[in-house]
């Protein structure tokens, strides 16, 4: 078979189980309506797909940077190729102007792990590159023999506190060589500068199928091999295990390569990460969410940064009707309350909500935890008609740029075409304490009545 009849085969194929998924798989969470019971939610037929085709072969792809360790001293990359790479190698050296940078080539080994799949068999590969030198721009490649990505850049983090900013994603999940691709591209294009992106779940639809998570990445392209992901997994992330028992997806851990610091059998899923004065912690609101109080206890406990920002899929607050995960919110929100945590980003019901010092009310200036869902992918539900927000959005994609700059955070939530739709600054004081200070621009909120390509 010619590989022009293997994409359009491979092409048909996705359409159709496209279609089907709207009904096969709804979403299986406790308390969560199945998705084809959303009667607000568009079918994901109807946006149309991208041409794509996922086989692996002896050149690298999926290149995507991460962190393992310390980001001011170190850099994780995995990629995927074909079964045919032997001694898949990273080569590694200070970037410089002159092109003879290599010069100074270091080469690191890369582990590798078989993964089949429908697209077929394939390896990936990964490295934690260690023994870097902070604030320190990197030239690196992956391959093997003769065949050799790109060079990329990144930057080590600095050793202490600095300013930086972040850009972070709600659900994609959907369409997402199509749609979702425009919105990280915007994201770069107005965060250049970003020193990682953060991911709250549901990155893919279907846990297992290796054709969405080749879009995903597709989407990204080379971004994600220039500017390190930090994902945590949402509800879409799961599909049932060779015992036919619900568990994360086998091809999570394959594609990223993250810090086992977390709860024992919820590594790379649980996890935190100390960036330039700011505490970054990936929880797993999909399984096991009470054994990892302790855990997360210990990890605001014993906390010497300025900044905390929590991340997970399920919302401590619900904007969609009919959703309330108090489970989650007894578990886990009186750590949140105890410890000051500055931010809460979550995704999962494919609208936008923003409020602070919950639920005492959004409108207190002082003090509280910022919560936030959104969502950057197609997929659009309808907002719950009983408010707890300051902002909010129905019908939009949404990616959000978060600057920390000494005591102060600047918090930009910007719609697929980079207009400002939300905004706000905590300024910290010298008791922990912020002040909010609103920043949203004075547009009328978009809803399904007021938005194109939705009805009431």
């Amino acid at each position: 078979m010619s590989r022009t009849i293997g994409r359009a085969l491979t092409l048909g194929v996705y359409l159709v189980s496209l279609t089907l998924t709207v009904f096969l798989f709804p979403d299986r969470a406790q308390g969560e309506t199945p998705a084809h019971e959303h009667t607000h939610e568009l079918p994901n037929a109807a946006y149309g797909t991208a041409a794509h085709d996922p086989a692996p072969s002896q050149v690298p792809d999926r290149i995507i940077l991460t962190w393992k360790t310390d980001p001011a001293t170190s850099q994780a990359v995995t990629w995927r190729t074909d079964t045919t790479v032997e001694e898949p190698t990273v080569e590694i050296a200070p970037a410089e102007a002159s092109p003879r940078f290599n010069i100074e080539l270091q080469k690191v080994a890369a582990q590798t792990e078989r993964v089949t799949t429908e697209s077929g068999h394939a390896l990936y590969h990964s490295a934690n590159l260690t023994g870097l030198t902070p604030n320190t721009i990197y030239a690196y490649r992956v391959g093997s023999g003769e065949i050799w990505s790109e060079w990329f850049h990144f930057r080590t983090a600095t050793s202490g506190p600095s300013p930086f900013s972040f850009v972070y994603f709600g659900d994609a999940q959907n369409n997402l060589l199509s749609l979702w691709s425009r919105v990280i591209r915007q994201a770069y294009s107005d965060a250049p500068k970003a020193s990682f992106m953060l991911h709250a779940g549901d990155l893919i639809n279907q846990a297992e199928r290796d054709v969405e998570w080749g879009e995903w990445f597709d989407a990204g392209d080379w971004i994600h091999a220039m500017v390190p992901s930090v994902p945590s997994p949402g509800n879409h992330e799961y599909g049932e295990n060779a015992e036919g028992k619900r568990a994360l997806s086998r091809l999570w851990r394959p594609h990223f390569t993250l810090p086992e610091n977390g709860l024992p059998g919820l590594e790379e899923s649980v996890y935190y990460l100390d960036y330039q004065g700011a505490r970054i912690i990936s929880l797993n609101s999909m399984e096991r969410t009470k054994d990892q109080i302790d855990w997360l206890e210990n990890v605001l406990k014993d906390n010497p940064n300025r900044w905390t920002f929590v991340t997970f899929h399920y919302p401590i607050f619900s904007t969609k009707e009919g959703r309330d995960n108090k489970t989650l919110r007894d578990s886990w929100k009186p750590l949140f309350d105890k410890y000051s945590v500055d931010l809460v980003l979550t995704g999962h019901d494919h609208t936008y909500g923003r409020g602070q010092n919950l639920p005492k009310g959004a409108g207190k200036k002082v003090g509280g935890t910022v919560y936030v869902v959104s969502v950057s992918g197609p997929k659009m539900y309808k907002l719950d008609p009983t408010p707890w927000w300051s902002r909010a959005a129905e019908n939009t994609q949404l990616f959000q740029i978060i600057s920390v700059s000494g005591n102060t955070l600047q918090y930009k939530a910007l719609t697929a075409t980079g207009d400002l739709y939300d905004a706000f600054d905590l300024v910290k004081s010298a008791d922990g304490t912020n002040q909010m200070i609103e920043k949203a621009p004075s547009t009328p909120e978009r809803r399904h009545i007021n938005t194109i390509g939705a009805k009431e």
